[in-house]
């Protein structure tokens, strides 16, 4: 979509930077956890790629498989590594026990082990999106064996 006026909005303010949660209480982390796992952007390039994203460590590896034809569309690159990030996050919750979501006092998701160590996930997506490094794979295999 060519929008002249939003075109140059962007560039004085630069691209989305992430992903931000508020959340009050503990019996909304269900909810917080469902809204981060639906990743609409990267469930459709693995869709058109077809791989199927099933939160499982095999689809971050077919993820890491993909070819990046998505490095070359800036507009669509941050939302894309948001959503990478998310969908970590989303495998890890879900497969690795005692790991939870959390989110840091500006609104930022995180992935906290049962340990105490968390994991910027987002920030993670966007190197994954824009230098394919780390791998998904990787940093998941090295979340599970901690």
């Amino acid at each position: 979509m060519n929008i002249p006026f939003l075109g140059n909005w962007r560039k004085r303010r630069g691209p989305a930077g992430g992903v931000a949660v508020f959340s009050d209480s503990e019996s909304d982390r269900e909810g917080v956890a469902e809204l981060l796992s639906e990743c609409e952007l990267l469930r459709s390039q693995a869709h058109q790629a077809g791989v199927e994203l099933d939160d499982s460590a095999a689809s971050l590896e077919a993820l890491d498989q993909l070819v990046p034809r998505w490095r070359d569309d800036e507009e669509s690159l941050p939302w894309l590594g948001n959503d990478a990030g998310l969908y970590l996050g989303t495998v890890i919750v879900r497969t690795v026990p005692g790991a939870v979501w959390d989110i840091w006092p500006g609104g930022q998701p995180v992935v906290r082990l049962a340990s105490g160590r968390e994991f910027d996930v987002v920030s993670v997506g966007h190197e994954w999106a824009s230098s394919g490094a780390p791998e998904l794979s990787q940093l998941y295999a090295e979340v599970a064996e901690a």
